[in-house]
């Protein structure tokens, strides 16, 4: 198979290392990856400044590896539709991100993004997260054998459009882990504070502060699932249709289908 791998940790980080080393054994590895940390970067986009791209040497079993001055989405984009057109790559794979990526808090997360954008271009894509702060090498490799073992089995599946796989796995030795779960999203994983300081010139300003959250969660959802100490994966769509509720809008708004009471379509009927 052949994978393209980006982060948002940058090319330095210890989760990418462990990914190509482990997934350059049984596949043709491709890197494109920031030059520097771009966490919690959102989906964003280089739109405004010129985006530098360097080709390093290949290394840990990696075919060929770029890094960019752009977003993790701008890596992705670049790569599948400039650096590696003639490959075409089968899998884009973002990570191994150092920390969680769970519940609400992956609107914020350039790990997820970064999958994202591969599932905005037609790929099938991975998010794949250490679900802890720790900077043990032991728990990434874990978790980039983990991905190793899984990939054989999404060959099984119709990977669905539109939509990513949001894997996330304890810090804990393989024969810790409690299983493997299918979930849904949770809550938010981070309390939302801010920490105001004062610089020496006097200047306020404001640093976030926020923590994990200790409150509990429903079974079934993949904050759950890893407190469970399981690795949790969860299907998450960028199809955000409210489709639910469009019937009751077309009642209300436009009766019988013709929704002419604003606009144009007002003064065209007074008339």
């Amino acid at each position: 198979m052949k994978i393209l791998i980006s982060n948002d940790d940058g090319i330095t980080a210890l989760g990418i290392k462990a990914l190509m080393t482990a997934l350059s054994k049984e596949h043709e590895v491709y890197v494109v990856a920031p030059d520097r940390e771009r966490s919690a970067a959102g989906h964003s986009l280089t739109l405004h400044t010129p985006i530098r791209v360097e080709e390093l040497e290949s290394k840990f079993g990696a075919k060929r590896v770029w890094i960019t001055s752009g977003t993790p989405g701008d890596c992705v984009k670049l790569g599948l539709i400039e650096l590696l057109d003639e490959v075409k790559p089968d899998l884009v794979i973002s990570g191994i991100n150092h920390g969680p990526n769970l519940g609400i808090d992956i609107l914020y997360s350039g790990t997820v993004s970064c999958a994202m954008e591969g599932a905005m271009l037609n790929y099938p894509s991975i998010a794949v997260s250490l679900a802890s702060m720790s900077c043990d090498p032991v728990y990434f490799d874990v978790t980039a054998d983990f991905i190793l073992k899984f990939l054989p089995r999404i060959e099984k599946i119709k990977f669905p459009e539109k939509t990513i796989l949001n894997i996330n796995t304890p810090a804990l030795e393989e024969m810790d882990i409690a299983g493997v779960e299918i979930t849904k999203l949770g809550s938010k994983m981070f309390t939302d504070e801010y920490e105001r300081r004062v610089d020496p010139r006097g200047k306020v300003y404001y640093w976030m502060a926020g923590e994990l959250t200790t409150k509990h969660e429903e079974d079934g959802t993949d904050i759950s699932a890893v407190r469970a100490n399981r690795i949790s994966i969860t299907p998450i769509t960028f199809e955000m249709t409210h489709k639910a509720i469009m019937a009751e809008l077309e009642s209300e708004f436009c009766k019988d289908g013709v929704c002419d009471w604003y606009g144009y379509g007002a003064i065209h009927k007074e008339q």
